[in-house]
């Protein structure tokens, strides 16, 4: 399902990217402004407890000062009043163009109107923004075909198919015990995820080839608040308490991010679980590098890697595009509506991440080295 071709050139444009940062002063958690002559861009992301974020913010802010622009990014720490100030000052500053990925996809409308009273676009960064006529684009990866990847490398991992989801001829008969976990329900991408992958997941649930024993199948119910680890450590530990007592074991776990599978991890070792032919098989999201180094020890069985260098420079040649009197690239204009208008839209493909191809996917690509992963 992926372009390596197309993701490998555009990494190799990115792989110098600088972990920039220094200190904006508060709780903003910001790496302050860059130097640039081709005006102020301001780039609000949501937290720096996850290591995906700090990747994203550092590549687009070193790949919008290589074309001049003045940087001002800045970090939420997940609290919404705080990027809502940090928006705000952003505008006061001349900002003349804003990247947002946002904490919550529906509490930034007032915001965006006075970006759109001081004629600033606004792109909306991975996590598209909701209920506001004053978005502009969106960026991001195709998000259901991730949730498809995420069910099929569960598939994968138990013999019922291949990592491109073809049937594998010798499947076993199940049944297989399987819990689901969603992302965050503010996220609008928790939903198109969770849609991927149910939608994969269905048929083999529908035959009794795969059963939720916890009976925890709607999306709020699996829903993790925050993408947060220790909310689904805590989870899974009551659904292994209350649904695995009887001495059954959970043969797989379908997590959508890289954190909520570190604390899955955490709760079945909690519970006795141990590596090896009995451990779940567990997917995740981002290609974190302790996430990584789970899938090399045998913990983990999966990621979806999504290249943020190659999310950050359809990020940047966007703004750049507006703010040079040009129509930015899309490549999507019908499918994600925001509540108020569908937004234009450029996705990105994704790649299944398993033991067997870390060197190709990742180390090849730059993304992390050999010695990040087994150090």
């Amino acid at each position: 399902m992926k372009s390596t071709k197309i993701l490998f050139a555009a990494a190799t444009l990115a792989a110098g990217a600088l972990m920039l940062s220094a200190c904006a002063g508060g709780t903003s958690g910001g790496s302050g402004e860059g130097s640039g002559d081709g005006g102020l861009v301001g780039v609000a992301m949501p937290t720096k407890s996850s290591e995906r974020w700090i990747q994203d913010g550092n590549a687009v802010k070193e790949q919008l000062e290589e074309q001049g622009f003045t940087v001002d990014l800045q970090y939420a720490e997940d609290d919404i009043p705080t990027q809502v100030s940090q928006i705000e000052n952003m505008i006061t500053k001349g900002a003349k163009a804003l990247i947002i990925a946002s904490i919550d996809g529906t509490t930034l409308t007032s915001v965006l109107q006075e970006a759109a009273d001081n004629d600033i676009p606004v792109i909306a960064y991975d996590r598209l923004i909701r209920d506001s006529e004053n978005v502009d684009y969106y960026a991001s990866f195709d998000n259901y075909k991730v949730g498809v990847q995420q069910a099929t490398s569960l598939l994968a991992g138990l013999g019922l198919t291949d990592l491109e989801g073809t049937a594998a001829a010798d499947a076993p008969a199940g049944p297989f015990n399987i819990e689901l976990f969603a992302g965050s329900p503010d996220d609008n991408n928790a939903t198109f995820f969770w849609d991927g992958a149910i939608d994969t997941l269905q048929p083999y649930i529908d035959e009794g080839v795969l059963d939720v024993k916890s009976g925890q199948t709607d999306f709020q119910q699996a829903a993790t608040l925050r993408w947060d680890g220790e909310t689904a450590q805590k989870r899974m530990e009551n659904i292994l308490t209350s649904t695995y007592s009887d001495g059954s074991t959970v043969n797989a776990v379908l997590s959508p991010y890289d954190g909520i599978s570190r604390g899955i991890i955490s709760a079945l070792e909690g519970s006795g679980y141990t590596v090896g032919a009995e451990w779940p098989i567990i997917s995740g999201q981002d290609a974190e590098i302790d996430s990584v180094k789970a899938i090399v020890a045998g913990e983990q069985y999966a990621t979806i890697f999504k290249d943020t260098r190659n999310l950050a420079k359809v990020a940047v040649d966007m703004a750049s595009a507006l703010l040079n009197g040009e129509e930015p690239e899309v490549n999507n204009t019908e499918d994600y509506d925001n509540g108020v208008k569908v937004v234009p839209s450029y996705l990105l493909e994704s790649q299944i991440v398993v033991s067997d191809n870390i060197q190709e996917v990742l180390v090849d690509s730059g993304y992390w080295t050999e010695e990040e992963i087994n150090g």
